[in-house]
């Protein structure tokens, strides 16, 4: 169980971790970077599944991604409420559900690194606050 202020502090901290994490997709310049980097991972850690070459489609889609997320990262980092905690806790889900549904169907074991992430993410903005 959280306090108030204990529970405001995890939603900021989760905005930082959004942002760092979220920023490297928001340009098509980071995001190739970004991608380059983790081909080299994936193959140095000799991981199962694939990184695909991404098109200018994927790409953008991954820049939509990055920025959103940064937005809503910004928002929680700025304006910590217990709601924002609680629509991220659900966003969080929603997330680690199609980054389980990416490996079941090849994707990179990277993914799970990110997966597990997000459900320790949405397990504490789901706990209980003392005082609701």
């Amino acid at each position: 169980m959280w306090s108030k202020q204990g529970y405001l502090k995890l939603v900021r901290a989760s905005g930082v971790y959004d942002l760092l994490v979220a920023a490297a997709f928001a340009t098509p310049w980071t995001f190739m970077l970004l991608h380059g980097q983790l081909g080299h991972l994936h193959q140095a850690l000799g991981l199962s599944g694939e990184l695909p070459a991404f098109g200018p489609v994927q790409i953008m889609m991954a820049n939509l991604m990055g920025s959103i997320v940064c937005v809503w990262a910004w928002l929680r980092i700025r304006h910590p409420q217990q709601r924002f905690g609680r629509y991220d806790a659900v966003g969080r889900v929603l997330f680690a559900c199609w980054q389980g549904y990416a490996l079941g169907q090849g994707a990179t074991g990277l993914i799970w690194a990110v997966l597990v992430l997000e459900v320790l993410w949405a397990v504490g903005q789901w706990m209980p606050v003392r005082g609701e």
